[in-house]
């Protein structure tokens, strides 16, 4: 299992990097090239709410990004340091708790710039884009796992 680990600072500027390391070792990994916009959709979206979460809340702790290369899957964990970040997930289809359940509604983030229901939104484009999501949310932060099949690279004779 090989494992990429990426902290950045929480400024919009470092999204691209997360989103281009995420796309050049999902590609080695061996996820599928049609996959790969996804990929970067996803971390794009993920880094986004993430460092809106730590500017919103005045947390100074880096954004945390972990690619992992597994045999079969590639996953991918963004994690802030916001304690219970992923409120409201319940109501986003297709996002679920660690334990499998749908999370319990919650509330929308209201930073007080209009962008209610930002955090809503992000995970609901994450959840349209990759089908095994999994948020968790604790004292120490929230973190948002995304995961996607690999394909085994192939036997050369």
């Amino acid at each position: 299992m090989a494992t990429v680990e990426l902290r950045f600072s929480a400024l919009p500027e470092h999204v691209r990097t997360a989103r281009l390391v995420a796309a050049a070792v999902a590609r080695r990994a061996g996820v599928d090239e049609a996959v790969l916009d996804e990929v970067r959709l996803a971390v794009g979206e993920a880094c986004t709410r993430a460092v809106g979460l730590h500017r919103t809340n005045n947390i100074a702790a880096p954004v945390r990004v972990a690619l992992v290369e597994d045999e079969k899957k590639f996953s991918i964990e963004v994690g802030d340091e916001v304690p219970g970040s992923p409120a409201g997930a319940g109501a986003v289809p297709g996002v679920r708790g660690a334990d499998g359940e749908p999370l319990p509604g919650g509330h929308s983030l209201d930073n007080g710039d209009g962008a209610e229901g930002d955090d809503e939104m992000g995970l609901a484009v994450i959840s349209g884009l990759v089908d095994d999501v999994e948020v968790t949310s604790g004292e120490t932060g929230g973190v948002i796992r995304m995961s996607w099949p690999t394909t085994p690279a192939p036997v050369l004779p």
